[in-house]
Formats: C-alpha cells, sequence, structure tokens
C-alpha cells in the first residue's frame, strides 16, 4: 500500500528557509507526478509545485523563484526547499502523488498528512 510521509515543517522568521521531504512508501509503476500543496484553514488547498517521472517541474505563483522542488526517483522521495519564507507562507504542506502501482493498478491521487510551517513576522 502507498503511504505518503512529510516531514521538516516548523518555525521559522522572516527570510530564513526550510527543506521539506515526503518519502513514499511501495512502488510506483511507470510515469507518475509527485507535488506540494498548502492550506490555509478556511481556503482552499493551493498548488505549491509539483514534479514529474521525466523531471518537468511546476510551480504556483507566489512561490515562483523562491521554492525549488526536487526528486530522488529512486527512493521515491521529494523535497521542497523553501527560501526567503513569508508570513503568508504560513499553512500545512501536504505532499501529493498521481500515479500507480502496477500495470493492472488504477490512476490514483495520493496524500500526506501535512507538516505545519510557520513563518513570524
Amino acid at each position: 500500500q502507498v503511504q505518503l510521509v512529510e516531514s521538516g515543517g516548523g518555525l521559522v522568521q522572516t527570510g530564513e528557509s526550510l527543506r521539506l521531504s515526503c518519502a513514499a512508501s511501495g512502488n510506483f509503476f511507470g510515469r507518475n507526478v509527485m507535488g506540494w500543496y498548502r492550506q490555509v484553514p478556511g481556503n482552499e488547498r493551493d498548488l505549491v509545485a509539483t514534479i514529474s517521472s521525466d523531471s518537468s517541474t511546476n510551480y504556483g505563483d507566489p512561490v515562483k523563484g523562491r521554492f525549488t522542488i526536487s526528486r530522488d526517483s529512486a527512493k521515491n522521495t521529494i523535497y521542497l526547499q523553501m527560501n526567503s519564507l513569508r508570513p503568508e507562507d504560513t499553512a500545512v504542506y501536504y505532499c501529493h502523488t498521481h500515479g500507480r502501482e502496477s500495470r493492472w493498478s488504477p490512476w490514483l491521487d495520493y496524500w500526506g498528512q501535512g507538516t505545519q510551517v510557520t513563518v513570524s513576522s
């Protein structure tokens, strides 16, 4: 069974950095997309960044130029380097994967439990 576990969240001050990790247990078959989304209470869950099997990336506008997503496909792990953090980056950050476990499995969306990032002013 696929399971995503995030780590690396915490409390930092404006301008500081954090690095989030997401480790996926189990294996995915063929192509897949992994990424990070974030959510503030009362708001929609917004795109932060995604990265595909071919390493193509996509970033949400608020984090462009400040955040960098990367992956280690052999370990089914993705990372999010967050620099120049601002109070508006405060949110719960969720790891996400869209993929399938085998040739005969359905394509599914998998979500981690989330990790809290708090940026103080």
